[in-house]
């Protein structure tokens, strides 16, 4: 791993540095774990305590965070602690896998596929009829693209991903190890006999926004009809599941194992957190906030914050929970 000076990483991060200037630092870690040579991070007051025990030589601090500098070691103060240490974590990430080739001998590219400038596509890759890939893409080992596919300039696609015939991918996204884009909805009826269900054919698709990530074993379905949206920004979790037909807007968040079914309408900047489920036909507005293990069966304006099975507003949540626990005590 590369060693930076404290003034290179200080200058990064736009910071103030306190204390000893002359130090090398050899990475980051968290705070509890540092080691001497290192750099921690302090992004929240409730961290503060333990800079007096960390064995960590170097600390980064949001400003307003009253913490103090002992002998030998250096404090660098910053705006936001949480977004400089995307900066430090920059500089010591080691590079990416490499490619041999740009094209792999053992991959299966279709004749009538066009592949842009700078790309490069790893072994026992496939790619169907009409797939458009734009410039500097990488599609890493064992990747599937079917028919009449578009990937945008600058996407990563990560090995054991599979993308349905007809999506369309954005510019710069980063789709994790075996995604999978496009695959049939959910959708049965019960046979008119009574015997078993029928399937419900989809013939739309899924459209993937500009700089979105997806994350690894996360499903997105294609629509009855027309398309299965992701909006440009969305940052997707691992294991999670889109129903067919439903749109987020940009900027959108959600944590691992969190599901939307079909149909569901986000808006811009809505936050999902982890384990919770959103009905079919359910919209929720911009910047609205669902609780962790959260089931919304209900619609709710923008900026609401909403908790609980079934999801209500935060604040009636917590008064519910209250008189629960009241209740548990008088039994």
């Amino acid at each position: 791993m590369k060693s930076y000076s404290i003034a290179e990483i200080a200058a990064t991060v736009n910071g103030i540095i306190e204390g000893n200037q002359d130090l090398i630092i050899s990475g980051p870690e968290q705070i509890e774990d540092a080691k001497q040579g290192q750099v921690t991070f302090i992004g929240s007051k409730k961290y503060a305590h333990l800079w007096e025990t960390s064995q960590a030589s170097a600390v980064i601090v949001t400003e307003g965070i009253a913490i103090t500098c002992t002998d030998g070691k250096a404090i660098i103060k910053v705006k936001n602690a949480d977004l400089a240490m995307s900066e430090v974590l920059d500089l010591y990430a080691p590079a990416l896998p490499q490619f041999d080739t740009a094209i792999h001998p053992t991959a299966v590219v279709d004749a009538t596929a066009t592949i842009g400038e700078g790309c490069n596509i790893g072994a026992n890759c496939f790619i169907g009829k009409n797939v458009r890939i734009g410039k500097n893409v990488n599609i890493y080992p064992n990747v599937v693209v079917f028919d009449d596919t578009t990937i945008g300039d600058g996407t990563t696609i990560w090995s054991g991903t599979i993308i349905r015939e007809r999506t369309v991918i954005g510019v710069h996204c980063i789709i994790h190890n075996n995604v999978s884009l496009g695959a049939d909805g959910f959708g049965f009826r019960p046979s008119p006999d009574g015997r078993g269900l029928v399937k419900i054919t989809h013939i739309g698709n899924v459209v993937i926004g500009n700089y979105v990530e997806i994350g690894a074993n996360t499903c997105i379905d294609r629509a009855k009809f027309s398309s299965t949206i992701v909006g440009d920004g969305c940052k997707i979790d691992n294991l999670v599941q889109i129903g067919h037909n439903s749109k987020m807007g940009r900027s959108c968040i959600m944590a691992g194992s969190s599901g939307l079914a079909g149909s569901v309408t986000l808006g811009d900047g809505v936050v999902v957190g982890g384990g919770a489920c959103i009905s079919d036909h359910v919209t929720l507005g911009n910047g609205v906030q669902v609780g962790g293990q959260s089931g919304v069966i209900n619609n709710f304006e923008a900026g609401k914050k909403i908790l609980g099975y079934p999801a209500v507003e935060s604040r009636d949540a917590l008064k519910q929970w209250v008189v629960l626990r009241k209740l548990a005590k008088e039994s």
